[in-house]
Parts: structure tokens; C-alpha cells; sequence
């Protein structure tokens, strides 16, 4: 089992900056990589970002791409997401999920944290 907990999130203005962790414990060996989801009111969970545990590569959705950077600390178990010039459009619960392989759905979830970016 791996269990997950965000933390921070919060209230900014557009174009402001946050920055959200992800901490990982239990079986984290276990871990292929550690991905970021967003669930905007009305709207289904989407894909946001994802950072592989053991080669550090990354992707990102198109409408994030340039504007925020995941990044991993494996001594720390933790995983980030810097996120910079933040529109409205980013208001949204976050999700940190693991998974064991890439050819597996995510199936570790943590507890979500909200961002709420105003015009």
C-alpha cells in the first residue's frame, strides 16, 4: 500500500504563483510515478502532470505545459508542482496519484487540495 498527502494550495490572484507537495509513504519502492490531477467544479478529473520515480521524466497537459514544473525528491519521497502565472481556469481540487506501471490506472490517491485563483 502507498499512502499519499498533499499539502498546500490555497487562495491566489491570477498571474500569482503556488506550489503544491505530495508526500509519499508505505510501499513507495513500489512506485513507478507520481502523477497530478484536477477536478474543476462540474468537470471530470483530468490529467495534469506526472514525474517517473526512477528516471525523473516528465509530461504535462498542453495548458499547463511552460507554466508549471513538476519535480520529485526520492530521498524525501515527495513529489511538487510549481505553479506559475495562474489563470482562473487552474481553480480546481488537486489529486496526487501513484501508480506501479505505466500500463496500470493510478490507483493510490491523496485527500485533494484546493486552489482557488481570482480574477
Amino acid at each position: 500500500q502507498v499512502q499519499l498527502v498533499e499539502s498546500g494550495g490555497g487562495l491566489v490572484q491570477a498571474g500569482g504563483s503556488l506550489r503544491l507537495s505530495c508526500a509519499a509513504s508505505g510501499r513507495t519502492f513500489s512506485i513507478y510515478d507520481i502523477g497530478w490531477f484536477r477536478q474543476a467544479p462540474g468537470k471530470e478529473r483530468a490529467f495534469v502532470s506526472a514525474i517517473t520515480r526512477s528516471t525523473g521524466r516528465t509530461s504535462y497537459t498542453d495548458s499547463v505545459r511552460g507554466r508549471f514544473t513538476i519535480s520529485r525528491d526520492n530521498a524525501k519521497n515527495t513529489v511538487s508542482l510549481q505553479m506559475n502565472s495562474l489563470h482562473p481556469q487552474d481553480t480546481a481540487v488537486y489529486y496526487c496519484a501513484a501508480r506501479a506501471s505505466a500500463y496500470v490506472t493510478y490507483s493510490y490517491w491523496g485527500q485533494g487540495a484546493q486552489v482557488t485563483v481570482s480574477s
